[in-house]
């Protein structure tokens, strides 16, 4: 009388196991991927609120930058996003002027990986910039 094997042999264990890990090999690096593209709408709208308090301020007479009384003074620098992904401060080469300024949004934490898009630039104009490999367009439309 031959008996019946019950439950799982050895190679049905690490064909499940193989299976899992090619699973995971492609999931988990497409779901980071996915994350940091997501994360950038943070960065950009944080940069777009600066902005646009800025404006508001300059909209009243008063001059980006020019004594203690100014635009940049009313506007508490660098903002951390809520989600702590990225930081908004004055882009430290072009220092606001009376007419003019020009922010960054800098990634923070894991959002630092993020080298296809990395910096987001803003200035009083409304030029939009990036320091990544990306252009300028596929990085501020997505």
């Amino acid at each position: 009388m031959k008996r019946r094997q019950h439950g799982v042999t050895l190679i049905e264990l690490l064909i499940v196991v193989v299976v899992i890990s090619i699973l995971a090999a492609i999931a988990i690096p497409s779901y980071r991927r996915y994350v940091i593209r997501a994360n950038r709408t943070s960065g950009k709208v944080l940069l777009m609120q600066t902005a646009q308090a800025l404006e508001r301020c300059y909209t009243n007479s008063t001059p980006y930058a020019y004594n203690s009384a100014t635009c940049v003074a009313s506007v508490t620098l660098p903002i951390t996003s809520p989600d702590g992904t990225y930081t908004v401060g004055f882009t430290a080469a072009t220092p606001p002027t009376v007419n003019t300024y020009a922010l960054t949004a800098t990634p923070q934490g894991t959002q630092a990986q993020d080298s296809q898009c990395a910096n987001f630039s803003l200035n009083q104009a409304g030029t939009q910039t990036v320091s990544g490999t990306l252009s300028v367009a596929e990085c501020w439309r997505k």
